[in-house]
């Protein structure tokens, strides 16, 4: 099990602004697929989005329209995840994760690892 830990979530108003922000102690994010997954009460877990190893391209559901970006800092070794227009749906425990087999796993959030979780709740 790979240690992952996230921070930055908490209370924004709709159409507000958050960055989420993940440490890996212990290992190298680089060498691995990572990402992020968010899990709403009484929904199933969710990929919101993966940045590959190899290349660094990434993955996003479709549902978020656009509105997060993923970025990987390798000399920190640190990701974050900007999330961008909130909206009340996007309101979940958003969770930091690692070593999918590829990114194009990402609707079925098949990751091997995650952190504790953060929780982002949008609303005025």
């Amino acid at each position: 099990q790979l240690q992952l830990v996230e921070s930055g979530g908490g209370l924004v108003q709709p159409g507000g602004s958050l960055r989420l922000s993940c440490a890996a102690p212990g290992f190298t994010l680089a060498s691995y697929n990572v990402g992020w997954f968010r899990h709403a009460p009484g929904k199933e877990r969710e990929g919101v989005s993966c940045i590959s190893s190899s290349d660094g391209s990434t993955v996003y559901a479709d549902s978020l329209e656009g509105r997060f970006t993923i970025s990987r800092d390798s000399a920190k070794n640190t990701m974050h995840l900007l999330m961008d227009s909130l909206k009340p749906e996007d309101t979940a425990v958003y969770y930091c994760a690692a070593d999918i087999p590829g990114c194009e796993w990402l609707p079925l959030a098949d990751f091997h690892s995650w952190g504790q979780g953060t929780q982002v709740t949008v609303s005025s």
